[in-house]
C-alpha cells in the first residue's frame, strides 16, 4: 500500500495534481491548510483522501485530527499547530505515544522530517506549495506498507 503525505498546500494545487499522476497512491493524508480546496484535492484522487484542519483553513468543516488504522499501525494526523512544532516535535511526539499511536503525520512547518525516534515515527512532508527548508524544494512523503507489514518513509523532492 502507498499513502501519499502532504501538507500547506495553500490553495496552490498544481503540484500536488502531477504528484497524483506520478505516485498513483492507494490512499492520501493531507496534513492540512488546503485553504478551501479540500473538495478538488478529494475529486482529482482516484482513491480515498483524508484531510486535517489546518491553521489557515477558516471556516471549514474538516475534523481538527484523525487517528487512522494503516494495516497493524495506528496512525495520527494533525496539522501540527496546536503543538507546538516550530519549536521541535517532542510535545507532538509524547502525546502520540500517551494516545499510543505508532505514527504521527503532520504540517505546519513547511519543512519537511522523518523522525523515527523515541518509540514514535513523526513524518512532516513539507509543503508542495511554499516549501521553507534550506533548499526550498516542494516535497511529499510516500509512507509504504509491504506485504511483510513493514512500514517505510521517505521525503520526495520536486
Amino acid at each position: 500500500m502507498k499513502v501519499l503525505v502532504v501538507s500547506d498546500t495553500h490553495k496552490k494545487n498544481d503540484a500536488y495534481f502531477e504528484v497524483l499522476r506520478l505516485e498513483q497512491p492507494d490512499m492520501v493524508i493531507h496534513c492540512g491548510d488546503a485553504e478551501g480546496s479540500e473538495y478538488a484535492l478529494t475529486e482529482a484522487a482516484d482513491c480515498p483522501v483524508h484531510i486535517v484542519l489546518g491553521n489557515n483553513d477558516f471556516f471549514s468543516r474538516l475534523p481538527r485530527e484523525l487517528e487512522l488504522e494503516i494495516g497493524p499501525y495506528k496512525v495520527w494526523v494533525t496539522h501540527g499547530h496546536n503543538y507546538f512544532v516550530y519549536m521541535d516535535n517532542e510535545y507532538l511526539k509524547r502525546e502520540a505515544r500517551e494516545r499510543g499511536m505508532d505514527v504521527v503525520l503532520y504540517g505546519h512547518t513547511h519543512r519537511p522530517l522523518i523522525d523515527k525516534k523515541g518509540g514514535v515515527t513523526a513524518v512532516n512532508p513539507g509543503s508542495l506549495s511554499y516549501p521553507r527548508q534550506a533548499n526550498h524544494r516542494p516535497s511529499y512523503a510516500l509512507m509504504e506498507l509491504d506485504d511483510r507489514g513493514d512500514l517505510s518513509f521517505r521525503i520526495v523532492y520536486l
